[in-house]
């Protein structure tokens, strides 16, 4: 298994993404971490690591970097020897068969659009998907990013997508599918929802359609899969995050006006539970978020990814690469049994 790795991607890189290549490596040794980018930079972390084989790491030299601030089409256009580019060339040459990066996101979903031949057959436009938490386990929520004008046939794409990653990543059975909505009734929301929901019900998914889900209750895990245009998804994505980052910081002062009161370990173990607690949520556990409805796999990581996250977006680029999820992606959207275009 061979994954095209950007390794100036991030806003720390290249330490933490060579770091989290090198751990991805060592833990499966059937991987091929290809480690692109400005060579004498990243030869220079992989010193740090001198035990693995660096048959196992090669580096693929890239001359340009596309900044997390710059304008992604611009960018690409001046920049034509970039890392995010670089790599999806390899993909697209069969060199790799998946890509990961934690750089600049519409740079790296507009480089993969931009090459209409890796849009798998049946696919309109890819989607971003994100793992979001509810009180059943993990959810997939897509598209956050991805595509901000979609027409209804995209929405219904994005629940087919997302129900296939979440049951071969997430291990979710017959995952449920809801679209966002401003209210559960059928006739709320606007048009292009109303269409998505006529596409779902005349569907082979529609004994997997729970129908509409609204905001607050997202977390309840009725839906697996929620879906909704690009805009809406990427601000729910951050606030969730940020929601998470707050009430954890919240946490911490009150933490800390409480542990003097307790005993060292009954302190302890308050603390160790408010980590594991902390840990569910974070988005370094699923290292990063997959572009779906495209050939291959790729995997567009947090900007401030550290090195367990780039490990983790490997490991789960692999994973999807070797379930040939693309593959299953594309049967179920042509398989002739799939909605009609309204």
């Amino acid at each position: 298994m061979r994954i095209a790795l950007d390794a100036m991607g991030g806003d720390h890189a290249p330490g933490p993404i060579v770091a989290g290549a090198v751990q991805a490596a060592q833990r499966d040794p059937a991987l091929t971490v290809l480690l692109v980018g400005d060579e004498p930079r990243i030869a220079a972390e992989l010193e740090r690591h001198p035990d693995l084989p660096r048959d196992r790491l090669p580096i693929v030299h890239a001359s340009e970097v596309i900044g997390m601030h710059e304008k992604p089409v611009e960018a690409l256009r001046k920049k034509r020897d970039n890392s995010i580019s670089r790599c999806w060339l390899l993909l697209a040459q069969g060199e790799a068969h998946a890509v990961v990066s934690a750089g600049n996101t519409g740079a790296m979903v507009g480089a993969g659009l931009f090459n209409a031949k890796m849009f798998l057959p049946g696919v309109r436009r890819p989607g971003i998907a994100a793992v979001y938490p509810t009180l059943l386990g993990p959810a997939v929520l897509i598209d956050v990013g991805a595509n901000m004008h979609p027409k209804p046939e995209d929405l219904y794409q994005y629940g087919v997508m997302g129900a296939i990653y979440a049951q071969h990543v997430l291990g979710i059975d017959n995952p449920t599918i809801g679209l966002l909505n401003v209210g559960a009734e059928e006739d709320k929301g606007n048009e292009l929802v109303r269409d998505a929901t006529r596409m779902f019900r005349s569907s082979q998914f529609a004994d997997r359609f729970v129908g509409n889900v609204e905001g607050r209750d997202i977390h309840d895990g009725r839906a697996r899969v929620i879906v909704c245009e690009g805009f809406t998804g990427n601000i729910l994505l951050k606030s969730g995050e940020g929601a998470v980052e707050f009430l954890f910081s919240e946490l911490k002062k009150e933490l800390g006006l409480l542990l003097p009161r307790l005993s060292p370990e009954d302190g302890q173990l308050l603390v160790q539970r408010l980590r594991d607690l902390k840990t569910r949520y974070e988005y370094h556990e699923f290292g990063g978020a997959p572009l779906l409805g495209i050939r291959g796999a790729c995997i567009i990581c947090h900007g401030s990814s550290d090195d367990r996250a780039i490990r983790n977006a490997i490991r789960v680029a692999a994973v999807m690469a070797e379930d040939r999820i693309s593959a299953e992606i594309s049967t179920a959207l042509t398989s002739g049994t799939v909605a009609h275009k309204l």
